[in-house]
């Protein structure tokens, strides 16, 4: 998908050039915004920049006046530690600045970020984004905005050079919130597609024929639909998201329920099988390897 140019490009600090990061800065670049990149990978970072012909930083103070902060970032607490650490863009960026946290955070972090940014005359707002790698690197994110209605009006066309859907989800933190139940979702489709066709297969049955059929019929979801036929069938287990990060997000999840007095014995028990996947694989593997926990415990492979 083609990157329509800004009609009011923005100078962007963009933190975070991971697997999600890099197709996303990517596209801004195209855009026309101007942009200084913050990595831990200096290496990655450096060499990132000079394609986009974009400046590279190692601190947050290095970036200088923005006019937007973008963060996409592993976890709440690294969230912090460039946002509110030593250093960090509280103590940095020029009063007024928006920061908008794209990764996926704790909600109430997110919340507790977002009055200390208040404190220090900055804005905050979260705005995560689903779809994976390929999204990112069409622009077809789906992207979940929680925060004041203005912010979001401020941050909208920088956003949609990412994503083709914005959806104002609440004040800030709901955009987390609704991203980690998004994700507890799609690991119990994920989850409960390898329980059924591991049953399926030790019957008889072709996990091909069996994921033609579901994807035909009302047991279908994103899973079998994608994930089956592109990265567990053929066994890459490739789809470029981390099972760790998986684990994370519907660890969030079920504090929310946990938070809210919800009953979640389907989310707890896909969390226990992430769990179980992330110590018995190896560090990095994807989060569609899940399935290989399943099918060791049925005694079955899925092919």
């Amino acid at each position: 998908m083609s990157v329509p140019s800004a009609a009011h490009p923005k100078s962007i600090l963009f933190a975070g050039v991971g697997l999600m990061g890099t197709p996303m800065v990517t596209r801004l670049a195209v855009a026309g915004h101007r942009l200084t990149l913050l990595d831990t990978d200096t290496a990655r970072v450096a060499a990132l920049a000079e394609r986009l012909g974009a400046a590279a930083v190692a601190t947050p103070g290095a970036a200088g006046p923005v006019d937007l902060a973008i963060l996409m970032l592993p976890d709440s607490d690294v969230v912090h530690a460039v946002a509110d650490g030593p250093g960090g863009l509280l103590e940095t960026l020029p009063p007024g600045t928006l920061i908008v946290d794209m990764g996926s955070s704790r909600p109430a972090a997110t919340v507790a970020l977002a009055e200390r940014a208040d404190a220090a005359g900055l804005r905050l707002a979260d705005a995560p984004v689903s779809g994976g790698v390929a999204k990112a690197e069409t622009g077809e994110l789906t992207i979940m905005f929680g925060g004041a209605e203005e912010h979001l009006a401020e941050a909208r066309e920088t956003l949609g050079a990412m994503g083709t859907t914005v959806t104002h989800t609440g004040p800030v933190g709901s955009g987390h919130a609704m991203k980690a139940l998004n994700n507890l979702l799609s690991a119990i489709g994920l989850t409960a597609a390898a329980e059924v066709l591991s049953i399926g297969a030790k019957f008889g049955l072709d996990p091909e024929v069996m994921v033609d059929v579901i994807n035909h019929s009302t047991g279908r979801n994103q899973a079998t639909e994608v994930k089956y036929p592109k990265h567990v069938l053929n066994r890459a287990f490739d789809s470029g998201f981390a099972l760790r990060l998986m684990v994370k997000d519907v660890a969030i999840a079920m504090d929310l329920a946990a938070l809210t007095g919800t009953s979640a014995p389907l989310g707890g028990a896909v969390l226990q099988a992430a769990v179980g996947a992330v110590q018995m694989l190896e560090e990095g593997a994807d989060h569609t390897e899940v399935v290989r926990y399943v099918e060791r415990n049925a005694g079955v492979e899925l092919r």
